[in-house]
């Protein structure tokens, strides 16, 4: 739940669960009214719908007897002859049900006083009943796990998972982020309109994408003068060269975003161009681990000095930027820049028998306010982590001591420790990530009104493995103070 924790506390909006989730495809919780619903759903790419409950049971005969419980009064906001109304009826965990058969349950409902037109499109009012049979597909009971009914509120952003899917893309590289996490990083990172976003590695822009489509100002930087340039080896299929017009601004001008698009940069994230006072709302980034993207910085072995007439065309040299550096470097940065309460969003790879949550990135200045992992192998994973800025840094700078700010157990991802930057790269069959799988589309809404209190039923995506921490004190961080 940390998108809705996320979303929450973004709004303003008071979340109170009713029931702790358990793995289900649903939620129920108590809103203060269906604005703060509205809320939550306006951005929300995990949560299907949210449905007003009315009842729940375990069986939709009890659900009809709470309902006619109801005093004639409640009915008077939907019972109206100008309130049009349909219902709808949905199973989840179980094959599909025939119409024959959802017909006979919506006639259970015979009783309701709805003296309205019966409209399939457009209705005023939508009534859904949804029996939950579990998510064990070789394992469907006679009778559903639970019954519920109620009143249609609001659906969720899941349609954002085709409007900016990567295969429409005018713009894609070899690390471009699936749409639906990118959203969920944008969610994360609490942008919101006229937020100024960076993405210190941003490749193609595809975590720019979302951040734009919310209407923050965003902007980023790469290393990769090529890629930035619409030059680089196309990697799309059966294509042989990409097209004169292909860029990061292209992408934010398909999705009608071009008027948010500040500019990218080439520079390196090891040597910040930004003056000091450089503020920005959120930090949104997934670094390169060094497997399908080299993780490179400017630099040389040698120490030479360039001819003054070769100075403009001169092209730097690069040497390898090893993982535990970019991270270190990447919460310095965000301790510098990053807004008071400002959040850094980044992905991190790990060894899943060698990882605990004492080797996860920290800083005196930041606070860890979740993590989530995703499953790439079944020896590794990512986690996306998400830190929030609760202190400006001391005096004038903070320089990590890398080898003992960040020891090599903390981005481990190999048995011996070894960094994954500068690991072999595994078998290209073993790092496929089925994100279809992961984000399966879940169907459920539900339904139980009281005097002063609403509750409502959210529907959400499951596969990701949500993980929340709150951390109020950190370790210490040997850092050297410059005057």
């Amino acid at each position: 739940m940390p998108e809705l924790h996320a979303i929450a506390s973004m709004f303003g909006v008071t979340v109170k669960f009713l029931e702790q989730p358990k793995g289900e495809p649903y939620a129920i919780v108590e809103l203060s009214s269906e604005d703060d619903a509205r809320k939550l759903a306006s951005r929300s790419v995990l949560i299907r719908s949210i449905t007003e409950l009315w009842a729940h049971a375990g069986e939709i005969d009890d659900v009809c007897d709470q309902v006619k419980k109801f005093p004639a009064k409640f009915w008077d906001a939907y019972g109206g002859a100008d309130q049009s109304f349909k219902f709808s009826v949905e199973v989840f965990g179980k094959r599909k049900v025939p119409r024959e058969v959802k017909v006979e349950k919506i006639e259970k409902f015979d009783f309701l006083p709805l003296n309205g037109p019966i409209k399939l499109e457009n209705p005023d009012h939508v009534y859904h009943l949804i029996e939950y049979y579990g998510i064990v597909p070789n394992c469907i009971p006679e009778k559903p796990h639970a019954v519920f009914f109620g009143r249609w509120v609001c659906d969720g952003q899941r349609f954002l998972k085709s409007h900016l899917a990567l295969k429409t893309r005018k713009f894609i590289a070899n690390t471009s982020m699936d749409p639906t996490l990118s959203v969920i990083m944008a969610n994360m990172a609490r942008v919101h309109k006229d937020h100024l976003i960076l993405d210190p590695f941003v490749g193609s822009g595809s975590l720019l994408v979302p951040a734009a489509f919310f209407g923050a100002y965003v902007l980023g930087t790469d290393l990769d003068y090529m890629l930035l340039h619409g030059k680089a080896k196309p990697s799309r299929c059966n294509e042989k060269r990409r097209a004169d017009d292909e860029s990061v601004r292209a992408n934010l001008q398909q999705y009608g975003c071009e008027q948010r698009f500040v500019e990218v940069v080439v520079a390196d994230a090891s040597l910040p161009l930004w003056r000091a006072e450089m503020r920005f709302d959120a930090i949104i980034t997934d670094p390169p681990y060094g497997i399908r993207e080299a993780t490179e910085r400017i630099g040389t072995r040698k120490t030479y000095e360039i001819p003054g007439h070769l100075a403009a065309q001169h092209i730097p040299s690069k040497v390898s930027y090893c993982l535990r550096d970019v991270m270190c470097d990447l919460l310095n940065f965000s301790a510098h820049h990053l807004c008071l309460s400002g959040r850094l969003v980044f992905w991190m790879p790990i060894y899943n028998e060698d990882f605990n949550e004492a080797s996860l990135p920290r800083h005196p200045c930041l606070k860890l306010i979740t993590y989530s992992e995703q499953a790439l192998t079944k020896h590794s994973s990512r986690l996306l982590i998400t830190m929030e800025k609760t202190s400006e840094p001391d005096r004038l700078h903070f320089i990590c001591h890398r080898r003992h700010h960040m020891p090599s157990c903390h981005l481990q991802l190999t048995r011996s420790g070894t960094d994954i930057s500068q690991a072999q790269k595994p078998d290209p069959k073993t790092r496929k990530v089925d994100i279809g799988h992961m984000f399966s589309a879940l169907d459920g809404t539900g339904a139980h009104r009281e005097s002063l209190r609403r509750h409502y039923f959210i529907s959400r995506s499951i596969g990701i493995e949500n993980k929340l921490l709150f951390q109020e004190t950190f370790p210490g961080m040997e850092v050297t103070v410059l005057l």
